[in-house]
């Protein structure tokens, strides 16, 4: 059992930016599928970004395409959600998630607790 934890969340100005991180229990981990999605209040829960099993391919929404960068720190465990130039729409809680064959399709295997992100205008 996969446990997943993120750290890194609070509040920004509009522009500012935030770096997250989730770092698992397990180093089979690193060989899983990652991915970061967020729920903002009354909103349904979306994707953001993910990462495919090593092969290392990124896939990112098209909200936040040239503005977050999602990355993997092996040695750590770590995967990271950088954002850049964050916007009040940005608000919202990101949850990491990973799955052994993909979190692009169907729901992830396992899911971090989530860590509020607030953007003020």
């Amino acid at each position: 059992q996969v446990q997943l934890g993120e750290s890194g969340g609070g509040l920004v100005q509009a522009g500012g930016s935030l770096r997250l991180s989730c770092a698992a229990s397990e180093r089979t981990f690193m060989s899983y599928s990652t991915g970061w999605f967020r729920q903002a209040p009354g909103n349904a829960r979306e994707f953001v970004a993910a990462l495919s099993r090593p092969g290392g391919n990124t896939y990112y929404a098209d909200s936040v395409k040239g503005r977050f960068t999602i990355s993997r720190d092996n040695p750590k465990n770590t995967v990271y959600l950088q954002m850049n130039s964050l916007r009040p729409e940005d608000t919202a809680v990101y949850y990491c998630a990973a799955d052994p064959l993909t979190v692009t399709q169907g729901t992830p295997a396992y899911w971090g607790q989530g860590t509020q992100v607030t953007v003020s205008s």
